[in-house]
């Protein structure tokens, strides 16, 4: 049996997918990946050539509306399915999804399953200008696309119900919520709390993940606790929403934030924090804060699709509504004022990501759903 799975980024492979790589692999079945830009991802490819999966580089821009561009990425898996003739397709991120199962739909392939894991810059905002024409292309695009799966997976069930409401998915498509793409509790131990006041944002630089809420709320905070300190992970995407490196600049130089860059192994910047912010408009479900709760660190994320379901307001850390600095900086503040909170709050955060987001628990669901057994 044969599983091809199809991606956008190489870095989401090993990340977000490689666990869910090895538990079919261990079940037995022939694992096939298709993705662009492999070539430029040299290590990415050898672990994955290492853990016997077979690799496909195809041509696929991430973003872009060129229908020729994309009129050929769809051939381009039409022809590769033709050729590998998988048993089973799944496809996440929004070209993968669209052309993903109309390519294996086109082929024949028996089981077809699409992973919604956000909805991203075309769904958040004003519906107006270009990006309302964006999000009325995108959501045709959907719902032909997902009119030929089997199944759907969604990460959050705003997310579903959104879908629904919008006729995106039709009523004699299931679907079901998977609890995002979970964590490896073992690979991301709890680690000591600093000394003082330091909180940490893990994203790429968009608007929509709410960078400028951060900065903006960093500032206000750092003129009454100068001690506290703001770090930001992360690189500026390319992506309409994208912050710009002046914006940047101008942050690490006036020393409202601390600026690490793009990283590869996060743990070390978590570790070094004391409280995880995400101050997103909407996600899936936010991988980073899966691994801040898992090493122990309480959580400030807005009152937002997918991030409301990692966040119990009050006991693992503190919901603010999308947009508000100043909710931000009272969260921000009580956590400095009451220090004892982040002790308690951040040991909650590991029992939620051991008893809901462990990465074995989310696989074997996803599995089950897909009658891989």
């Amino acid at each position: 049996m044969t599983f091809l799975l199809i991606a956008s980024f190489p870095d989401s492979l090993i990340k977000f997918r490689g666990p869910l790589l090895l538990a079919l692999l261990e079940k037995g079945l022939n694992v096939h990946v298709a993705v662009p830009d492999l070539s430029q991802a040299k290590d990415i490819r050898g672990e994955l050539i290492e853990l016997g999966i077979t690799l496909h580089e195809i041509r696929l821009k991430r973003t872009g509306t060129n229908p020729l561009a994309d009129m050929a990425t769809l051939a381009e898996l039409w022809r590769l399915m033709r050729r590998i003739r998988p048993d089973y397709v799944m496809g996440y991120t929004i070209k993968p999804v669209i052309y993903g199962s109309l390519a294996a739909w086109l082929v024949g392939v028996p089981n077809r399953f699409s992973l919604i894991t956000g909805l991203g810059y075309a769904f958040t905002g004003e519906a107006s200008g270009k990006r309302g024409l964006l999000r009325t292309l995108i959501q045709r695009l959907y719902r032909f696309g997902l009119s030929k799966s089997r199944r759907v997976f969604f990460q959050n069930p705003d997310d579903q119900t959104l879908f629904r409401q919008l006729g995106l998915l039709a009523e004699n498509i299931p679907s079901c919520v998977v609890n995002g793409s979970g964590v490896d509790v073992a690979d991301y131990s709890v680690e000591p709390l600093p000394g003082k006041p330091s909180f940490l944002l893990i994203a790429r630089l968009l608007g929509d993940k709410g960078v400028r809420e951060y900065a903006r709320a960093a500032r206000k905070v750092k003129k009454q606790y100068p001690q506290a300190s703001f770090k930001l992970v992360g690189w500026i995407d390319n992506n309409p929403d994208a912050i710009s490196q002046h914006e940047l600049d101008e942050w690490v130089k006036s020393d409202t934030l601390e600026f690490l860059g793009k990283l590869t192994d996060v743990r070390p910047a978590i570790a070094g924090s004391n409280v995880y912010v995400l101050p997103s408009y909407r996600e899936g479900t936010p991988r980073t804060v899966l691994e801040a709760m898992a090493m122990g660190r309480p959580v400030i994320t807005t009152d937002a699709p997918g991030c409301r379901e990692t966040v119990v307001d009050g006991d693992n850390g503190f919901l603010v509504p999308v947009e508000s600095v100043d909710e931000l900086v009272s969260a921000m503040i009580r956590f400095i004022e009451e220090p004892a909170l982040v002790v308690r709050m951040g040991e909650r955060s590991r029992r939620v990501a051991e008893e809901k987001y462990d990465v074995h628990k989310v696989n074997k669901f996803m599995l089950d759903e897909m009658g891989i057994r």
